[in-house]
């Protein structure tokens, strides 16, 4: 509405319902994801390119205010979504993917990054100016709370686990998700022919 010149209201001249308006919204973000994954992981094995692809999908939701929050359940089928979508079907059926292999696997790479990048985006979120939640009731993670909370009860794991917990290197934590996935689909039981170990 702030791009065109007009109140937010105004935008349901263009767009029928609320959900109409995030699902172009949502089309919008993904815009250019499949060339640069491309560019990014184009020369690598299937594994690398389905990285990069995710990567690519993660990085277009960073790159706007509560962009995972909007494309959450859009089920857009615009050209930018389903070039991702094709992009990440190609890999895993030139990789020697089944057809169904390759549908479950495209909707846990997308689940993941977009789950992962929601959490991401919610734990980042400024609080108030008084020190209050956020807008939405949402507070940014805060360490010091995880670390009171651990401390007051038993759990002798956690808090041997607790510096990863509460650091705040999200790439990290995404990198090490998306390294399982990628090593569970190279050992899946019956590997698929032409796939890389």
């Amino acid at each position: 509405a702030e791009a065109e010149g007009a109140r937010a209201g105004a935008l349901y001249r263009y767009f029928a319902t609320k959900q109409e308006l995030l699902t172009a919204m949502a089309e919008r973000m993904l815009a250019g994801v499949a060339a640069d994954a491309a560019a990014s992981g184009g020369a690598g094995d299937w594994g690398e390119r389905l990285a990069a692809l995710a990567r690519a999908m993660r990085t277009a939701l960073l790159a706007r205010r509560d962009g995972a929050r909007v494309y959450a359940g859009t089920h857009s089928t615009g050209p930018n979504t389903l070039g991702f979508a094709e992009g990440v079907t190609g890999v895993l059926r030139e990789a020697g993917f089944g057809d169904e292999a390759a549908a479950r696997a495209l909707m846990a790479v997308s689940a993941f990054t977009l789950g992962h990048t929601l959490e991401e985006q919610a734990a980042l979120e400024p609080a108030g100016a008084d020190g209050s939640e956020g807008a939405e009731g949402g507070a940014p993670a805060d360490p010091e709370r995880l670390s009171g909370a651990v401390a007051s009860g038993p759990y002798p794991h956690l808090s041997a686990a607790l510096p990863t917990l509460a650091e705040g290197d999200f790439t990290a934590h995404f990198e090490f998700g998306l390294g399982l996935l990628v090593a569970g689909l190279r050992s899946l039981e019956h590997p698929p022919s032409g796939a890389t170990a």
